[in-house]
């Protein structure tokens, strides 16, 4: 048998000693995971397999397999999977989700949870690939569908058929009224955290930095960023959201190294990016001003930031 192959009835057997229930065959899986490499591919495209299995999640890999085949016991232990460091279960970080893209709309909150949950196995326009099928198993699974949540919704939003006025405000750190931090992270991850928050920044051009500075140190809308640099409001969201999901992939893929288990980084960002943005060089009042005059404008005066 070859080496590859050896190493997928590795894979598939570890995987269904941690899920018992789940009656996949192998042959079937064998088919999903070279789908899945091939997803993987088509973003990295310098990927070869051995590498590819050795980094990739088994356990979720056979649990999205088996869900997309439509197992009644894959879904089982997907609906009871939980989430984050608060250990909710992912239906209720969903909703803690929708809230947040919905405020005061409890029931487009539900109609938005249960049309992903849909749309997970139905495409939702023909021709398309259900949203369980754009899952390369290299991130862990419960954290990867409220991030596709998110997206998903955020990207419907600013459809020209949802007519929404005004662009929700998607933050890396989120505003007060907006966050429901629900545990204090440990030392060990602030301090990880902290440190791929600083190199993130670095990586930064000088316009991504002054988008960020003025929406997140001196609390800018979208729209008065838009307004003072002077090009359009949905210029300026689709760069954020472009920043937001950069940020977000970087952290998430440092602290992956550092052995974070995949949860929600909600909390760490609560906690920590605020200190990070005040306490960056780069990010310095000084900074931005000097920024702000080399393109002619004038510097907004900072809110408070908590």
């Amino acid at each position: 048998m070859p080496a590859q192959d050896r190493q997928v009835e590795v894979i598939y057997h570890f995987a269904r000693l941690q899920l018992p229930r789940v009656c996949l065959g192998r042959e079937a899986f064998r088919q999903h995971l070279q789908r899945m490499y091939q997803l993987a591919v088509s973003k990295t495209p310098h990927l070869d397999k051995k590498t590819y299995y050795e980094r990739l999640y088994a356990v979720d890999a056979l649990l999205a397999s088996a869900c997309l085949e439509r197992e009644e016991s894959a879904w089982e232990y997907l609906f009871a999977a939980r989430a984050g460091q608060g250990d909710q279960l992912l239906l209720d970080a969903l909703r803690k989700r929708a809230s947040r893209l919905f405020p005061r709309d409890e029931e487009r909150q539900e109609a938005a949870i249960a049309d992903f949950w849909s749309h997970l196995l139905v495409p939702e326009t023909p021709g398309s690939v259900p949203i369980l099928a754009r899952y390369d198993a290299l991130r862990p699974l419960v954290p990867w569908l409220i991030r596709s949540f998110q997206n998903w919704h955020i990207s419907r939003l600013r459809s020209p058929q949802e007519r929404v006025e005004n662009l929700p405000d998607d933050d890396l750190l989120p505003l007060p009224a907006q966050a429901h931090h629900t545990s204090d992270p440990s030392d060990t991850w602030r301090e990880v955290f902290r440190e791929a928050a600083f190199s993130w920044l670095e990586s930064l051009s000088e316009e991504e930095l002054l988008l960020l500075g003025l929406r997140w140190r001196f609390r800018l809308s979208q729209r008065e960023v838009a307004q003072l640099v002077g090009v359009h409001e949905g210029t300026i969201s689709r760069k954020l959201a472009q920043l937001r999901d950069r940020c977000l992939d970087y952290l998430e893929r440092r602290l992956e190294q550092a052995g974070w288990a995949g949860e929600d980084l909600t909390d760490l960002l609560y906690h920590e990016m605020g200190p990070v943005l005040l306490e960056a060089p780069r990010c310095s009042l000084q900074a931005m001003a000097h920024l702000l005059a080399s393109r002619g404008l004038s510097a907004p005066q900072e809110s408070a930031i908590p």
